[in-house]
């Protein structure tokens, strides 16, 4: 009986320290996930490339438009800014980028709109 409660007691000291000598064990939670991998990402996209935004920005070019990552270095990831963005998306705008004015996207949702600039604004390095 002795011996088992021993063992035991053993077991759960083991256990309770973590039982391994790895330093990098549980460390998958503090690992940089690929952002690609993100459904937000993935259906940002997937609606910059049904709406046809391509035609005037490009990821990492400027092109009529300012690239996607040059704004996604200019405004940080907040809910209110994804909110402004958004509106500019759906009611175009001039200025921010020169002279050229951006067209605006009436037909868009304001939740696609949101999930677009969510998909911009993760395009930072």
């Amino acid at each position: 009986m002795k011996k088992m409660f021993l063992c035991f007691l053993v077991t759960a000291g083991l256990f309770a320290c973590g039982g391994s000598s790895d330093s990098n064990s549980g460390s998958a939670s503090t690992e940089i996930k690929d952002v690609t991998d993100d459904p937000a990402f993935v259906a940002g996209r997937d609606l910059v490339n049904k709406s046809g935004c391509f035609a005037c920005h490009k990821v990492d070019e400027t092109s009529i438009g300012p690239a996607y990552r040059k704004v996604a270095e200019k405004y940080a990831n907040t809910p209110e800014n994804i909110s402004t963005l958004a509106g500019k998306v759906i009611k175009g705008g001039s200025g921010n980028w020169g002279t050229v004015p951006m067209t605006a996207h009436p037909a868009l949702s304001p939740e696609d709109a949101a999930t677009m600039v969510k998909y911009v604004l993760m395009l930072k390095k």
